[in-house]
């Protein structure tokens, strides 16, 4: 499938209602087979890592990743999955947990803005601003007149770095309640994974329904023109990295990076 076509499918029309609700995590028909998006997402990986390489050169924009989603939605897995053939000079990735003192000490936004990829970079964020409208919303940490608010400073933040050079890709991974059972268990019944495992976890759970209508309303205040939200089935987790990677791909050669040229020529030296 194009990448763009794919795009359409999962993407979140600004001014519209999201329906999260009514999105299937599954999406069988994106992606039917599992070798072949695992091939697809293996290439995609391999043809970031040229683009990222000629965005770096150039020096001049930088391209942002969120992945937002509920526990064990796979928000490592499709870092891993997706730019595993990145050098680490070229992409950063932030993982924003609990604030510290000194971040709450600054506006809600203080510590995001700092972890924004500069030129030449992709800046992965695994969690990211969405959580003061989220967690904080949920779990009632601030004033709701407060929260309400957020929304369209998110917004005219994005806006604002989406003007100086930064395209932004918004993603929600999308699993059923089913799945998050499962993977928990995994967690549970696997020593290796048991790292992995928050007691917290389960308080989160037993909010689901809190938690999908929070998300509803961030997808559809926040999906704007110049960073609409997309929502990736992720109940499989080889269709969710090929989705990431071909969107990731195709964005990065719309954006067409190009190797500066020299303001020499290259004739005129010869190496002895």
């Amino acid at each position: 499938m194009d990448w763009r076509a794919l795009d359409d499918r999962i993407l979140v029309k600004p001014g519209a209602e999201a329906g999260l609700m009514t999105r299937d995590p599954v999406s069988a028909d994106l992606f039917p087979d599992k070798k072949a998006a695992e091939k697809r997402c293996a290439e995609c990986a391999e043809a970031i890592n040229v683009l990222q390489d000629r965005l770096w050169a150039e020096r001049s924009r930088a391209l942002l990743v969120v992945l937002q989603g509920i526990d064990t939605s796979g928000k490592d897995g499709a870092v891993r999955g997706v730019f595993n053939a990145c050098g680490p000079l070229g992409v950063s990735v932030t993982s924003f947990g609990r604030p510290s003192e000194e971040d709450l000490a600054h506006d809600y936004l203080w510590r995001v803005h700092q972890a924004v990829p500069k030129r030449g970079m992709i800046g992965v964020f695994n969690r990211s601003h969405y959580e003061d409208v989220l967690v904080v919303k949920v779990r009632k940490l601030a004033p709701a007149e407060a929260i309400e608010a957020r929304y369209e400073q998110i917004n005219a933040f994005e806006k604002h770095l989406a003007e100086n050079g930064v395209a932004i890709l918004k993603f929600m991974l999308h699993i059923s309640k089913d799945e998050q059972r499962q993977r928990l268990q995994e967690r549970l019944e696997d020593p290796a994974k048991h790292w992995k495992f928050n007691p917290g976890d389960l308080e989160d759970r037993a909010l689901w329904d809190e938690y999908q209508a929070a998300y509803d309303r961030m997808l559809t205040r926040c999906s704007t023109a110049h960073a609409p939200w997309r929502v990736v089935p992720a109940d499989k987790k080889w269709r969710r990295n090929a989705i990431i990677g071909a969107i990731v791909h195709g964005t990065l050669e719309a954006m067409d990076p190009q190797y500066p040229k020299p303001d020499w020529d290259p004739k005129s030296f010869a190496i002895e």
